[in-house]
């Protein structure tokens, strides 16, 4: 294999987890995340709201003051590049959103369509700076009557705003891990 495919791999491989992240910053209302996402200069044409991604993030960082529950999911996700350091990105995206809507009465809906990004690569990383989000359908539902504890019962955790779901715990022990010395996992050798 050759050093453009593998560059292109990792390129490949770059972008889909910035569009993961972008799906765990927007169900976790993780700014930092988010932020991680986007270009400083880039735009963001969301349906509801059009303008720069700060705006967008601050916008949806609002929303998420109302404790909504959201889930994003990906799938066909479709590379193309135009060139070494840009990259046109259709991404399938199916959305479940519920939360109170301007006079608190809580409202749920499903949103399926696609992200279409251009993608640039500055400095080694790859981020957004241009998204249009392309409605393929929608569809009001009746949220549950009955609480989240009543729902979830047993099953618990459930999933929370930053920084209180369980996969920020995750993220300090890989924190933890990266800081120790070296790996003994199959070394043979044993931690003092």
């Amino acid at each position: 294999m050759n050093q453009e495919s593998i560059t292109n791999l990792f390129d490949r491989e770059a972008i889909r987890d910035c569009l993961h992240r972008y799906c765990r910053g927007i169900d976790r209302a993780d700014e930092a995340a988010l932020r991680s996402c986007y270009w400083p200069d880039a735009r963001d044409n969301h349906g509801s709201y059009s303008g720069s991604a700060a705006g967008f993030i601050q916008h949806a960082l609002n929303v998420f003051k109302t404790k909504p529950r959201n889930i994003h999911q990906l799938a066909n996700i479709i590379i193309e590049f135009l060139g070494a350091t840009e990259a046109a990105v259709e991404s399938y995206f199916t959305a479940l959103q519920r939360g109170p809507d301007a006079t608190g009465e809580i409202k749920q809906v499903l949103l399926c369509g696609r992200y279409c990004d251009l993608f640039q690569k500055r400095e080694g990383e790859w981020r957004i700076v241009e998204r249009t989000v392309v409605y393929d359908w929608v569809e009001k539902q009746r949220p549950p009557k009955s609480s989240e504890a009543e729902r979830f019962g047993p099953r618990q955790p459930i999933g929370a705003p930053h920084p209180n779901d369980p996969v920020y715990e995750l993220s300090k022990r890989r924190v933890a891990a990266k800081n120790h010395p070296k790996d003994l996992i199959g070394s043979g050798e044993e931690e003092p």
